[in-house]
Parts: C-alpha cells; structure tokens; sequence
C-alpha cells in the first residue's frame, strides 16, 4: 500500500545492489582513476567508455562515489552576468594558434616559465617550452621549430606581454605573412582557447608534482602533451582527442574532394 501510495513498484522498492556485482567497475575505475589523476567523473567515464566498457552511467557513478574519488571542488565568487562577443572556431588547421606564458617555480624557489602553444582548430597542443626564462629571439626559435613541421599559422592570437609585444616578432611576423592579434588589455575571455588549456596544463602537471629540475618539468610535460593530444577526449571534439578530431576532419576534406 504505500509502494502505490508514492506510485513507485514493489520491485525498485526493494531493490538493493549487489556489490559483488561492481568488482569489475572498482577495478577499471581504480585504474583509470590511478592514470588520470585529475580527471572528474565525466572525463574518467570517457576514458571507460573509450575502453570499451558499456557501464550505465549512474552505476558508474554510484561506485566512484562510494571510493570517495570526487575532486574537491573550490568556492567560486558569483560574478554578474555578461554577454561577451563569441569566439570564433576556426575551419581549418593553422587558421589561428593561441600563444601564452605560465610560470611556476621549483622546490628551491627558483622560477621558471613555460611558453605554450595550441592550435584553436582542433585544440592540439604544439608545444610547452620550458626555461627560467624565454626573450622573444627563444619565442621565434619555438614557432619555427612547429612551423618545420606544422606549416605556417594565418594568424597568432595573444595578450600584450612584452615579449609578444616586441619589434623582434612584429619584425618576423610581418616577414612571414603571419597576422598578429592583440588582445584587449583585462580580457583574457577574448584567448579562451589557450586560457582553457593553460588552467588544464595547471591542474595535471605543475599542481600536480614538486619538481626538483627543469628536466623534470620537460620531461613530465612531454609524456602528458602526448596523452592530451591522443588521450584526452575534449567536449568540444565531440569527445574525440585532438588528434582523432583532425584525422576525422582530414578524411572527410578527402570524401569531399573526390566527390568533386
């Protein structure tokens, strides 16, 4: 009588889950939760689904639960709204590459930068130098080395830092046919591409480790630039990797050239 009273059915009622049945989930979970550190439920739900593993995504949830993987999460100040203007999606790789700098230091207080590059098509990684410090002659030394292999961007989106701001890169820039784009001063929304990717970056490797040498940064950072680009599925990728999204979208400029 109360089963009908709440409208619910006798069996949902008295229903209660095996835990035997979840050894399986535990495990992978445990796995994927042992390789990928920092990732959240949806991303580690991903990375089981990309496994192969056809779990439901409530009793996936329920399990990560009950091993209290859940990240704690920080206190975010609420902001007003605002209707910033869209940032557009290139349609093709070497449309626009975003470029920043991040700094850290080392376990003797020593800091150190890094210089980051990603391509806004399809989100790819480029490059992360690292060094106690990267003038603007470094700056172009790191473009050219992706350029060998890359070809050259159309454009190059970043903020007004000194180093991007200098006669060395106007000088190169307008040499190679390359467009610089400036961003407004405060507005760090207008690179969200690389910003995204920085706050990434952040939270997996230097919040992640104490590091005694830059070998160390280098050598971390190059092992997770190779997951990030053929790992780590992306939302806006329709959850595909950087890479598997550029092969998805080279195929398809194939189909439609041999339709033509």
């Amino acid at each position: 009588m109360a089963c009908r009273a709440v409208d619910i059915s006798d069996s949902v009622y008295r229903y209660r889950p095996d835990p035997h049945r979840d050894d399986e989930v535990i495990a992978k979970l445990q796995e994927t939760a042992e390789r990928y550190p920092a990732y959240g439920f949806g991303k580690l739900f991903k990375v089981l689904r990309r496994w192969g593993h056809r779990w439901n995504h409530k009793r996936v949830y329920r399990v990560y639960c009950s091993l209290k993987l859940n990240l704690r999460r920080k206190g975010k100040k609420r902001l007003p709204k605002r209707n910033p203007a869209p940032l557009a999606c290139p349609k093709s790789i070497n449309s626009c590459w975003s470029i920043d700098f991040m700094s850290d230091s080392l376990i003797c207080g020593r800091r150190f930068r890094t210089f980051n590059v990603v391509d806004d098509f399809n989100r790819e990684v480029l490059a992360i130098e690292v060094d106690l410090n990267l003038p603007a002659p470094r700056i172009i030394r790191v473009l050219e080395r992706i350029i060998a292999w890359r070809g050259f961007p159309s454009k190059l989106r970043m903020d007004n830092g000194p180093e991007f701001i200098s006669t060395t890169l106007a000088d190169w820039a307008e040499d190679n046919t390359v467009e610089l784009e400036f961003i407004r001063p405060g507005k760090p929304t207008e690179n969200s591409y690389i910003e995204r990717f920085n706050r990434t970056y952040r939270t997996e490797i230097l919040n992640m480790y104490v590091f005694k040498t830059l070998s160390e940064v280098r050598d971390l950072t190059e092992n997770w630039m190779k997951e990030y680009n053929d790992e780590r599925p992306h939302d806006s990728l329709d959850d595909l990797t950087p890479w598997e999204y550029l092969a998805r979208h080279e195929s398809r400029k194939n189909s439609n050239l041999e339709c033509h």
